[in-house]
C-alpha cells in the first residue's frame, strides 16, 4: 500500500471526521458561501494537534506550495487548516512572503479567513519590518479589493502600544465613508481594540472625524 504524503495524511484526517449534519448549519452561518465538512473548531484543533505530533512541518522550500494546495480545496475547513499551517511558521515569515499572503486573502475571500490572516500573520510580518511593511499596507488599503482593504485596516489590531497612529488614521480615513459593511465593521473593531490602550486617542478621533454610524458605534462600545 502506498504511504500517504504528509499533505495527503493531513487532508485525509479531515475527511475522516466529516459530518453532514453539522455541515448544514455551518454552511448557513457562512451564508452558504462555501461547502463544509462539518468539523467544528474543537475537533479541528484536535486534528491539527494530532497531525503536528506525528509529522514535521513541510520544509521551507515547499511550505508555500503545500499551503496553497490545501487552501484551494473546496471545503472551508481546508482554508482554516492551511492558515494554521502557515501560522506555525509565523516567526520565519518575511516581507517577501506578503505577495503570497495577498493571494490567500484574495482567494475564497470572506471575513473568517481574512480575520485569521490579517491581525496575526500580516501583523507580525509588518511589525518586523515597519518601513517596507507599512508601505505595502498603504498599497493594500488603496486596492480595489475590499478584503485587502480590510486586511490593511486590521493588521495593527494587536499592536497595542506599538500602534502607528498616523498610519491608523491614514488608512481609516481612506475608507471612513465606505458603504461596505465589512469595512465599516473593521474600522470600528480596530478603534475599539485600540481604545483599550489609548482611549483618549480613540475618543478624539471619533469626535473629530466623520465615521459611519456602525464604525462609530463599534469604536465607542466599551468607552
Amino acid at each position: 500500500m502506498k504511504k500517504l504524503s504528509d499533505r495527503e495524511q493531513y487532508i485525509a484526517s479531515f475527511h475522516q471526521k466529516k459530518n453532514k449534519d453539522k455541515a448544514i448549519p455551518m454552511e448557513a452561518y457562512m451564508k452558504n458561501m462555501f461547502p463544509f465538512l462539518g468539523i467544528k473548531s474543537p475537533e479541528r484543533k484536535e486534528i491539527v494537534k494530532e497531525y503536528f505530533s506525528a509529522y514535521q512541518l513541510p520544509s521551507e522550500d515547499v511550505l508555500i506550495e503545500e499551503i496553497w494546495a490545501i487552501y484551494q480545496l473546496p471545503e472551508r475547513e481546508f482554508q482554516y487548516a492551511a492558515i494554521t499551517l502557515l501560522s506555525k511558521k509565523i516567526k520565519k515569515l518575511q516581507i517577501n512572503d506578503l505577495p503570497f499572503i495577498e493571494k490567500l486573502i484574495m482567494e475564497k475571500s470572506w471575513w473568517d479567513s481574512v480575520d485569521s490572516i490579517a491581525p496575526t500573520i500580516v501583523g507580525s510580518i509588518v511589525k518586523n519590518n515597519r518601513a517596507k511593511g507599512e508601505e505595502i499596507m498603504k498599497q493594500w488599503s488603496s486596492s480595489e479589493n475590499m478584503w485587502l482593504n480590510r486586511a490593511a485596516i486590521l493588521h495593527q489590531l494587536k499592536y497595542k502600544e506599538d500602534t502607528n497612529e498616523d498610519l491608523l488614521k491614514e488608512i481609516i480615513l481612506r475608507h471612513n465613508q465606505s458603504p461596505e459593511f465589512f469595512i465599516q465593521k473593521s474600522i470600528g473593531w480596530l478603534l475599539r481594540e485600540y481604545a483599550k490602550t489609548n482611549p483618549e486617542f480613540v475618543k478624539g478621533f471619533v469626535l473629530t472625524h466623520d465615521l459611519k454610524p456602525l464604525s462609530k458605534r463599534e469604536a465607542l462600545k466599551n468607552l
